[in-house]
């Protein structure tokens, strides 16, 4: 009974995180092109600016811009790299829930198969303790090591499919990126309170036929 309570508050807990950070998925990012700004207030950030896209534009409902320029560059940069791993999220749930794993074992010391992982968000608490410690090390890798993680720009030099891109083609795909990844990280919320309220995966409804809505 304690454990199910301290899960459920450990998830409730995920659930407010996520959705903080999904919070700021509106705020725009400076780009090398400038336009006169609607107000001084807002002196730094313009319409034509990356990810200030139709219907909102600039929102910063929080006044972050105003209160904290200086950090205004950091915090579009881990919204676009949370966009990014809420994109592969989605896609990881919605193939893991078809039914498409990896072959073999995920551990033979504990005799676990990646199909016996569960679907959903609970299958992380079948992963074993060195295996978190694993993808911990290799996000800390590929973050210190194999990319800059204090390059904000977000560009680490591999293009768009292998394709370098310039000019307003490079800032439609660049802004393409930014709403898909708010999108995502909309949706793997979603899908994790969902699960979480309900206690059934997106593949048990699409099953019992109650996706998206009940008989």
């Amino acid at each position: 009974v304690r454990f199910a309570r301290d899960l459920n508050t450990m998830f409730k807990a995920a659930i407010i995180a996520l959705l903080a950070t999904s919070a700021t998925a509106f705020m725009g990012t400076p780009v090398a092109h400038r336009a006169p700004a609607r107000s001084g207030a807002i002196s730094m950030v313009v319409e034509e600016e990356l990810g200030c896209t139709r219907p909102l534009g600039v929102w910063d409902p929080q006044g972050f811009i105003t209160k904290e320029p200086e950090k205004f560059a950091r915090r579009r940069a881990v919204e676009r790299k949370h966009g990014r791993i809420a994109m592969v999220a989605v896609v990881g749930l919605i193939t893991h829930e078809a039914g498409i794993e990896f072959p073999g074992y995920l551990s033979k010391t504990n005799d676990l198969k990646f199909s016996d992982v569960r679907d959903g968000i609970y299958g992380i608490l079948d992963v074993p303790p060195a295996g978190i410690a694993q993808i911990i090390i290799f996000i800390g890798l590929i973050e210190t090591v194999v990319w800059d993680g204090f390059n904000y720009s977000g560009d680490y030099g591999t293009g768009y499919f292998g394709k370098s891109l310039e000019g307003e083609e490079k800032v439609a795909k660049l802004n393409i990126e930014l709403n898909n990844g708010r999108a995502a990280m909309a949706g793997i919320l979603g899908a994790m309170a969902d699960e979480f309220i309900t206690g059934t995966t997106f593949a048990d409804k699409i099953a019992a036929g109650t996706w998206p809505v009940g008989p």
